[in-house]
């Protein structure tokens, strides 16, 4: 699993205040939210799908139904998962961005102990497939900064 070094090392802060956090970090945060997001590709375009989650040693796992869009696009494709929070006056907040396959669990005693988890589609349904995405990349970004101004309109 890897962080992105290259953005580390290039610059920890850039001008806006947002500092890339560690593997470790991103860890921390991850199931501090409830809902994040499965990044896929729908007819050839990116798609994106709300979902809640929960980690499972380094890799996520969330549960829909066998027939929807994520499951069938989700079959050994690379996906990004993605979680954030800001405060309201978005002067602070993270984004944690996995990037990896994502599997359909088959596995029968992996889906027994799957099921005994608190998880279940957003939609409401107790859903039949379980996806897990491992990661091969993980990034995070931290924001900090003393406030934002608006943004004045260009003199005409």
């Amino acid at each position: 699993m890897l962080g992105d070094d290259e953005d580390m090392d290039a610059e920890q802060v850039n001008m806006s205040g947002s500092v890339a956090m560690s593997v470790e970090q991103c860890y921390e945060l991850l199931p501090t939210v409830p809902v994040g997001r499965i990044v896929f590709t729908e007819n050839a375009l990116p798609a994106i799908q709300p979902v809640n989650f929960m980690v499972d040693g380094t890799d996520v796992v969330f549960r829909t139904s066998r027939g929807s869009k994520v499951a069938a696009a989700a079959r050994s494709a690379v996906v990004a998962f993605e979680v954030d929070t800001y405060n309201d006056s978005l002067t602070q907040g993270w984004s944690v961005v996995l990037i990896g396959r994502a599997q359909a669990v088959v596995d029968p005693d992996e889906r027994v102990r799957l099921a005994e988890l608190p998880l279940r589609s957003l939609v409401g349904d107790t859903g039949s497939t379980f996806i897990r995405v491992i990661p091969e990349i993980v990034r995070g970004r931290q924001v900090t900064s003393p406030g934002l101004t608006s943004a004045e309109p260009s003199p005409s």
